[in-house]
C-alpha cells in the first residue's frame, strides 16, 4: 500500500495534537525501541535435556510409562479371602478338585457362558473347588495387520469371574498348581452355597 504524502492542513493538525498530547513514554524515560520486522518463526525448543555420553547409564526421572501387571501378579496379588491353611493345599496341588471345565478351542462367544453354566451349577451342587482349564494360548504372534493378544482366554477368565453373577459366588482365583495344568488353568474356589 502506498502512502500518500500528508497535506499541509493536516501537518499542522498533527503538529497542534502533539503539543496537547501527554506522551506515554516521555523521551530518554525507557521509551520502547521500534521492534523492527518480526522474528521468524524457528524450530520449538523442547526442555533442556542433560547430556548423555556414549556407555553412560540414563537415570530413570519419574517415568510416565505404567508398569502393567501380568496376569500371574494380577491373580497372586488378590487379597486372600478363604481360609489361609486350605490355600497354602490348594496352592501345593494337595485338595482334589471336584469338577474340571476345559476351554480349549473355545472363543470368546462359547466360553463366556459355558463358564457361566459351570460356575453357577458347581456351586448350586454344593463343589467348593473346580479347575477352569483355558490352556497357555498361542505362543508366538499372528501374522496379520491386526495383532492378536497371546492367550486371550487366558487372560479373560479371571476378570470373567470378577464380574456378576460369579462374583458372588467365587471366594478365590489361583493359579492352578503344575499337575492341574499350571498357567494355562485356574483354581477356582468357590463359597459355601
Amino acid at each position: 500500500m502506498k502512502r500518500r504524502p500528508l497535506s499541509r492542513e493536516d501537518r499542522e493538525l498533527w503538529s497542534r495534537y502533539t503539543r496537547t498530547a501527554e506522551a506515554l513514554h516521555p523521551p530518554g524515560q525507557g521509551a520502547a525501541p521500534d521492534p523492527g520486522p518480526p522474528p521468524r518463526p524457528g524450530p520449538a525448543k523442547g526442555p533442556d535435556l542433560p547430556r548423555f555420553r556414549l556407555g553412560e547409564q540414563a537415570r530413570d526421572r519419574n517415568s510416565t510409562h505404567v508398569h502393567a501387571p501380568s496376569l500371574a501378579e494380577e491373580v497372586a496379588s488378590q487379597p486372600l479371602r478363604m481360609d489361609a491353611r486350605a490355600h497354602r493345599r490348594m496352592k501345593a496341588g494337595k485338595l482334589r478338585p471336584e469338577g474340571t471345565l476345559d476351554l480349549h478351542g473355545m472363543t470368546l462367544d462359547q466360553a463366556h457362558p459355558a463358564l457361566l453354566r459351570f460356575i453357577l451349577s458347581a456351586h448350586a451342587s454344593g463343589k467348593r473347588l473346580v479347575i477352569v482349564v483355558t490352556g497357555k494360548g498361542r505362543t508366538k504372534p499372528s501374522e496379520g495387520p491386526i495383532p492378536n493378544r497371546l492367550g486371550v482366554l487366558r487372560h479373560q477368565v479371571p476378570q470373567w469371574l470378577r464380574l456378576a453373577p460369579l462374583v458372588q459366588v467365587v471366594l478365590q482365583v489361583t493359579e492352578a498348581h503344575r499337575s492341574h495344568g499350571g498357567s494355562g488353568a485356574y483354581y477356582v474356589y468357590l463359597r459355601r452355597g
